[in-house]
């Protein structure tokens, strides 16, 4: 799965016919209709504000909207865009300002997508990763051996606390989860745990870890 971490646009003219597309990620249907609201609102002079979003890790929830638009033409373009590029909890919006000219069942679906894909394409998406987040604590000794295996293992430390003892939250992707532990145990020769275990979904990018 992937997720827009920052919107982009998109847009190209056919025909005399211009298709803006905006990008946006959402956390829950609410925002998705405020985004909505706010495209029909600044382009309030275009003929049809088309959209598809997705939500959920498993994209349970799928909706979309031709605006207008013959059945088919708009809507549901937009929404393959979205799962062709493995999106989740992701809206696009695609305002089209009519040219004059019809384009016709195909042209339609062909001028949607390709607003649309160059939307996520001048979007930056960052991949979801499935994680187990624990803690360990551990003495002021082993805080450095543990901080190089966790690089080594492309763990995050996620949080520090320095007191008596050092308390470090840390995220393993669930695919290396086992071997991980594995090699702690085989490190510290059973002296420490993880604990507090908790399944998340989390991304990983330029700007730091977070947790979805």
């Amino acid at each position: 799965m992937n997720i827009v971490y920052k919107m982009g646009t998109g847009e190209i003219i056919e025909k005399k016919s211009r298709f803006i597309a905006h990008v946006f990620h959402i956390k829950d249907e609410d925002e998705a209709i405020t985004y909505i609201n706010e495209m029909k609102k600044k382009y309030w002079d275009a003929r049809h504000n088309c959209y598809a979003y997705v939500l959920s890790a498993n994209n349970e929830i799928q909706k979309c909207s031709d605006d207008g638009e013959p059945s088919g033409t708009a809507g549901k373009p937009i929404m393959e865009v979205i799962i062709n590029k493995m999106l989740t909890n992701c809206l696009i919006v695609v305002t089209r300002y009519f040219g004059g000219t019809l384009l016709g069942t195909g042209g339609l679906i062909r001028a949607y997508q390709a607003a649309a894909n160059i939307g996520v394409d001048n979007s930056l998406i960052v991949p979801v990763k499935e994680g187990i987040k624990g803690k360990m604590t551990v003495d002021y000794s082993t805080i450095g051996k543990l901080q190089y295996l966790c690089a080594e293992r492309e763990a995050v430390i996620y949080s520090t606390e320095f007191g008596e003892n050092v308390n470090i939250c840390i995220i393993v992707e669930k695919h290396t989860y086992d071997s991980f532990i594995k090699q702690i145990a085989d490190t510290f020769a059973g002296r420490f745990s993880f604990h507090d275990l908790e399944n998340i979904l989390y991304i990983n990018s330029k700007t730091g870890v977070e947790i979805l």
